[in-house]
């Protein structure tokens, strides 16, 4: 086959062999090794969260691994299932490279070792490992500067089999992959991911790794352009980075081999001896998958696929509309949860785990605007109110409860229409949205509170 006829086979995505080696950042207060506060937060000031330990400074010794990390890290091979090893040993890989304060990396991984999960499946995709270590320094190669901040972050490394043939299929993949991750909590959703892929044409050129990508788009886009260089030019085993801004990859160093990194025992670490009923109590306590979770929204609350997806997207925000729909109708809530509370948690740029709501008082919210007690507008206005805290509704029912009496709406429309009579009288002579104003005057007079289908009605029968 001609290079040329490979290069139309690989626009097809027919004959790419990809493996993925993904980096995700674990969710604990402190770092792997020390006490040092395991900050991701992006713009933070450099090498403000370090001590001797993270930093690298002779004679600093590790403390014991993080627990958390460890429970975390387990919690994902089981979600990726894989089989959880229990002997665990920490080995030092070595590189030179100014990011690397020990010159070395602690890692569960390396020669003679066994990863801390091992021959899972997820989505199709074999997973040949998953394993703990910490997160190298920060380094601006054109500056020289280092910052020290992530230097010791736990990290969960999983390293797939070559089962990609497209660069569409790792990207649909991935996003499958994070929506899992997310579900459990186990991982930094602001932090992202960092990638390295492996990347031949089966059967025609050599294995070549692409570094350090950090985003989906850039892994299809390096995915895309390797397999069409290598069709076109043939490769050797090298590692290579991608620029974003001319949309190519090139060459960086050779591909280094397992004896390049001459992994050694730590003998500062002792080994990790994990118990098979801590195993077994955190897979009973593991989320249901998004797509389990998407198929009971759909089947047991009636709701539509669309809606379904919305909640579905959010673990938090689908379990808070399980738990409010068994109190109030499933498709009643819905519109409050998937609209009015989102809106919520956007427009105060929270998200709904660090909202201080509890599910009693959006029921108790709920239930007034559903017997009518409370107008839908009023209803919207209270819940703006449950910044930063929640609370009970029940001592403004009275003083802000819906207004129903027709009497008591008229007497606010007559003075709406005394107070706007030029508005009145553009609606009488044919300019609708001359009424939408009058009512939206109305709904100020009463604070929000009017019933806005009997006012609608009031105010109509006046101006008629």
């Amino acid at each position: 086959m001609s290079k040329a006829q490979v290069l139309v086979e690989v626009k097809k995505g027919l004959k790419g062999m990809i493996g993925l080696e993904i980096h995700t950042y674990l969710v604990t207060k402190e770092k792997l090794f020390c006490k040092c506060i395991a900050s991701r937060e992006k713009g933070l000031k450099a090498n403000v969260n370090i001590c001797p330990t993270c930093t690298g400074q002779p004679g600093a010794k590790p403390l014991l691994p993080n627990g958390e990390a460890v429970k975390q890290a387990i919690r994902i091979g089981l979600m990726l299932g894989c089989k959880i090893n229990k002997e665990l040993a920490w080995q030092r890989k070595h590189y030179d490279w100014p990011d690397l304060p020990k010159g070395y990396q602690n890692t569960i991984s390396g020669s003679n070792i066994i990863g801390l999960g091992v021959n899972g499946e997820f989505e199709g995709i074999g997973i040949w490992s998953m394993h703990l270590e910490e997160d190298p320094a920060s380094w601006d190669p054109g500056t020289g500067r280092v910052d020290y901040n992530r230097s010791g972050l736990p990290l969960v490394e999983i390293v797939t089999a070559p089962d990609f043939t497209t660069a569409d299929e790792v990207a649909q993949w991935l996003k499958i992959l994070l929506h899992n991750l997310f579900y459990l909590k186990s991982v930094d959703t602001n932090a992202g991911i960092k990638v390295d892929v492996n990347v031949n044409i089966k059967g025609k050129t050599e294995r070549v790794e692409l570094k350090n990508l950090n985003s989906i788009e850039n892994i299809q886009k390096a995915i895309n352009y390797e397999l069409e260089r290598q069709a076109e030019e043939g490769s050797q085993r090298e590692t290579r980075r991608f620029d974003e801004a001319k949309g190519k990859t090139y060459r960086m160093r050779g591909k280094e081999e397992a004896d390049d990194y001459r992994f050694i025992s730590d003998p500062d670490l002792v080994d990790i001896i994990l118990d098979e009923n801590m195993i077994e109590e955190l897979k009973s306590k593991l989320p249901e998958s998004p797509h389990k979770k998407l198929e009971k929204l759909i089947k047991q609350y009636k709701i539509g696929g669309k809606d379904a997806e919305v909640l579905a997207k959010n673990f938090d925000i689908a379990e808070f509309f399980e738990r409010v729909a068994m109190k109030v109708d499933a498709n009643f809530a819905l519109p409050w949860i998937t609209v009015e509370l989102l809106r919520f948690l956007n427009y105060n740029k929270i998200s709904l785990d660090r909202a201080d709501i509890k599910p009693e008082h959006f029921i108790e919210l709920l239930e007034n605007v559903k017997n009518g007690k409370l107008s839908v507008l009023k209803g919207k206005q209270i819940l703006n109110e449950f910044y930063p805290k929640s609370f009970s509704i029940k001592n403004k029912i009275e003083k802000e409860g819906k207004i129903s009496d027709r009497k008591v709406l008229e007497k606010y429309a007559k003075e709406t229409i005394k107070d706007n009579k030029k508005v009145a009288e553009d609606y009488k002579n044919g300019e609708e949205k001359a009424f939408n104003y009058l009512m939206g005057e109305i709904m100020k007079k009463t604070n929000r509170r009017a019933d806005f289908n009997i006012a609608r009605e009031v105010l109509r029968n006046l101006l008629t």
